[in-house]
């Protein structure tokens, strides 16, 4: 049954009260009350609504109690922040929210905040009213994304977990402020069983989020960030040894930039970078350049039943837009929760335990929002490469796909193809230089396989002519990639399933083991797929410089 519903958010025309208020606008049952200081802000953004939202002149400094008495709201919702600095009284909205008899919400990533919203539990519960707090992707989602990892675990040792942020997700002045109070800073966090300290944005540590079967992003590299869950999840897994979270913004140059500001903050050469916020805002919504995607990784270590060890996984990737609605995504689904007649228990605490992934799902739902799970334990590693790093993803290849990577020892397959050869000089001279066949149509192709150590070597016979590349398992910056070595060239390729095809992608490229810009790298199309019931496969290798160097096409089946 759908409950009528006045959701007043504070702050609702700003970065993460706005996305919130675009997440709810359609919601039926459901009365959007956009607060703002400035009623005109508030009024142009229910205008861009549609008019499905009312407009409300809000002032947080003022008397709350009675502003929110005369919106007479069911829940209401604090996104505006930054929480890190509500000074004296910090809870004051929430305190208002319980003397209202009003359900209370907020989107706060401040650590002392989101822990300490436990002092207003008792008068909460006698209150009967529901106050949670950190309702954003930390600390719901993450501690949502851990149990799910955390199923079957006899024990979870270890959580890491990182947010990287689409360079054109236009951050918030709030958020600069949030980021710039404790750059540099100590930051408590659990190592090796013991509490310690750690630096704020000066920590690094360097993943890769892929969802199986999917483009995953670059290798990010993520600093460690001041988050609620590094205090509140040991609490919930009591035998933790350590838990590290971290952000990667992008481009990479200006969070090194903002690292080595860290750094002046750390050695006293600087009292804080909070003077600096309106600049680096600044250069924050000027300099952006890559790729519009978001994406989140979230993973544990532990032992299973048997006492093994086990990591795994939880990938989120977002395309464009999307990307930044996930952090009010916890608040949403708190709503829709209490739409469908599920309201949170009373009390005051933080949002660690509302949420599972599966009340996310009908956000993700629509959108470019896509999530996957890897698992490395000792029989993982022992898979063959592509199967390894496709993971879940391998089932859904086409059978001779599957039957052709499946490989152990040696292994040899035939058939025929049709073979193009670029005609410029330099186009011919790479095309000697490593090997490739001359073009034909109807050319014989035998290709042997051997795995040694975990690397596959790939010897191909085209009418006679040989060409050898290996291919192994990458590492560091080529983490979730095939890394394929052709002479003095290496090619990291992630594995992207899209219907019956997996299609090979240039991530990465070195030559003679310098690492060179992917827009310089060899490119084109590179495919497999079933057809007839025959293994059948499309490379094309081109350059910018070159044109089409070679393109081969063609079936394949095992020899007996």
């Amino acid at each position: 049954m759908t409950e009528l519903l006045r959701v007043l958010v504070i702050g609702g025309t700003g970065s993460f009260g706005g996305r919130l208020v675009r997440l709810l606008a359609a919601e039926p049952g459901l009365t959007l009350l956009v607060a703002s200081r400035s009623a005109a802000k508030a009024e142009a953004a229910c205008r861009s609504l549609g008019g499905s939202a009312e407009a409300l002149a809000f002032d947080r400094d003022g008397d709350v109690a009675a502003q929110i008495a005369a919106a007479a709201p069911d829940i209401v919702v604090d996104a505006a922040g930054p929480f890190q600095a509500y000074g004296g009284a910090p809870y004051r909205v929430a305190e208002a929210c319980i003397s209202q008899g009003v359900d209370y919400l907020d989107l706060a990533d401040g650590t002392d905040f989101v822990a300490g919203i436990g002092r207003l539990d008792a008068v909460a519960r006698a209150r009967g009213v529901a106050v949670l707090s950190g309702v954003s992707s930390f600390p719901a989602l993450t501690a949502a994304a851990v149990r799910h990892l955390a199923q079957g675990l006899d024990r979870v040792e270890t959580i890491m977990a990182g947010l990287a942020p689409s360079p054109y997700a236009g951050l918030g002045p709030n958020v600069t402020r949030a980021v710039a109070s404790y750059a540099g800073k100590p930051v408590g966090l659990l190592r090796d069983g013991r509490p310690a300290t750690g630096r704020a944005l000066i920590e690094t540590r360097r993943r890769t989020v892929a969802p199986p079967g999917k483009l995953p992003l670059h290798s990010t590299r993520f600093s460690l960030v001041d988050v609620p869950d590094l205090r509140l999840l040991p609490e919930l897994w009591p035998g933790l040894r350590s838990i590290w979270v971290g952000a990667g913004p992008v481009p990479e140059i200006l969070h090194r930039a903002l690292s080595g500001l860290a750094w002046l903050v750390r050695i006293g050469l600087l009292p804080s970078l909070l003077p600096l916020a309106p600049l680096l805002h600044a250069a924050n919504r000027r300099l952006r350049w890559g790729e519009h995607r978001s994406g989140m990784i979230v993973a544990v270590t532990g032992r299973n039943g048997a006492g093994q060890p086990v990591e795994r996984s939880w990938h989120l990737l977002a395309e464009g837009d999307d990307g930044p609605l996930i952090p009010a995504m916890a608040a949403a689904a708190v709503i829709r929760r209490r739409l469908q007649g599920i309201r949170p228990a009373p009390g005051a605490r933080p949002a660690t335990t509302e949420l599972e992934l599966e009340d996310y799902a009908p956000l993700f739902a629509g959108r470019a929002i896509v999530t996957g799970r890897r698992e490395v334990t000792a029989e993982t590693a022992r898979q063959p490469l592509y199967r390894r790093l496709l993971g879940e993803a391998w089932d859904r290849l086409p059978a001779p796909v599957r039957a052709l990577h499946d490989l152990h020892g040696e292994t040899r397959v035939a058939g025929q193809a049709t073979v193009d050869r670029g005609t410029g000089l330099l186009s011919r001279l790479v095309a000697a230089v490593i090997g490739f066949p001359a073009a034909g149509s109807e050319v014989p192709v035998e290709v042997a396989f051997q795995v040694r150590d975990g690397v596959e070597t790939w010897q191909r016979r085209f009418a006679g002519r040989r060409f050898a590349s290996t291919q192994e398992e990458g590492h560091g910056r080529s983490e979730g990639l095939v890394v394929e070595r052709f002479a003095p060239v290496r090619v990291g390729m992630a594995l992207v399933l899209e219907g019956d095809r997996l299609r090979l992608v240039v991530r990465r490229w070195s030559l003679f083991g310098l690492p060179l810009p992917v827009a310089l790298a060899p490119n084109g199309e590179a495919w497999e797929t079933e057809a007839e019931g025959r293994f059948r496969f499309h490379v094309e290798i081109r350059h910018p410089w070159t044109g089409l160097i070679v393109r081969y096409r063609g079936s394949l089946a095992p020899v007996e």
